[in-house]
């Protein structure tokens, strides 16, 4: 089977696997990337304020535009100072090349975004200590977290790293770039998420869980039988099921309101 053979064969099944999906209640319809992006955090951007982008790099959460027309100020974090540099111009107001597991915040963050970072971490509750302590008191934490028991990350864990790749990039080469990085799912569910979140003294604001995800649209049958196990199996656990889930996290105004 040629290659273009076999790309019109994947779009056909894509086809049908959207169908599929467009069939399902709205609950499992939702994106939770896209509802992270347009719905959780514009609900907390506010003109004037600090945002730590943990984990941005290259592609920045506010693109220059976005951020000067909300008047924000933005610190770019990432362990990858090359990553950094190559942020479009103006996305930062300032960087930090760390470690997030390894650094110490200096409490100066209205907001800490941190989007589909937290799978790629080792240790999550260093993480978290991180983030808890870059802060302002009364700031938040805005997260979004693939779940470690989704079956993509379940594969993702055992799965040799060239393979991911190869995978990955010849289904969705849009993904090259964007996607790949080594990730190991560290206390990646919600249940230990928000656990973490109040060992670290910061207060659960909302948790959304999301059940949709496009990585096995490229086969119908296949398609068809992650989403009867996705809805079995919300059946058995509930939210611990969840393919990704967001987190909005506060932390206490002051010292007596962490202890409540």
């Amino acid at each position: 089977m040629g290659f273009p053979v076999l790309r019109r064969f994947i779009d056909s099944q894509r086809r049908l696997s959207a169908r599929l999906e467009d069939r399902l209640p709205e609950r499992y319809r939702v994106d939770g990337n896209q509802d992270f992006i347009e719905r959780v955090v514009p609900h907390f951007v506010r003109p004037g304020v600090t945002i730590y982008d943990v984990g941005g790099g290259k592609k920045p959460f506010l693109d220059p535009e976005r951020k000067a027309q909300l008047g924000v100020r933005v610190v770019g974090l990432d362990i990858d100072e090359a990553e950094l540099d190559r942020a479009p111009a103006g996305a930062y107001d300032s960087t930090i090349c760390a470690d997030v597991t390894r650094y110490q915040g200096q409490g100066d963050a209205d907001i800490v975004i941190c989007q589909a970072l937290l799978e790629h971490v080792p240790d999550t509750d260093a993480a978290m200590s991180a983030i808890a302590g870059m802060l302002k008191p009364g700031g938040v934490a805005l997260l979004f977290v693939p779940c470690r028991n989704a079956m993509f990350a379940r594969l993702n864990l055992v799965l040799p790293e060239v393979v991911k790749r190869h995978l990955l990039f010849g289904l969705y080469p849009s993904a090259r770039g964007r996607q790949g990085f080594p990730a190991w799912y560290d206390r990646c569910t919600p249940r230990e998420m928000r656990a973490i979140a109040r060992d670290h003294g910061l207060h659960v604001v909302a948790l959304k869980v999301y059940f949709s995800s496009r990585y096995f649209s490229f086969l119908f049958p296949l398609h068809v039988a992650w989403r009867s196990w996705v809805m079995a199996f919300e059946r058995l656990v509930g939210e611990q099921a969840a393919e990704s889930f967001s987190l909005v996290l506060r932390k206490p105004a002051s010292e007596t309101s962490s202890k409540e």
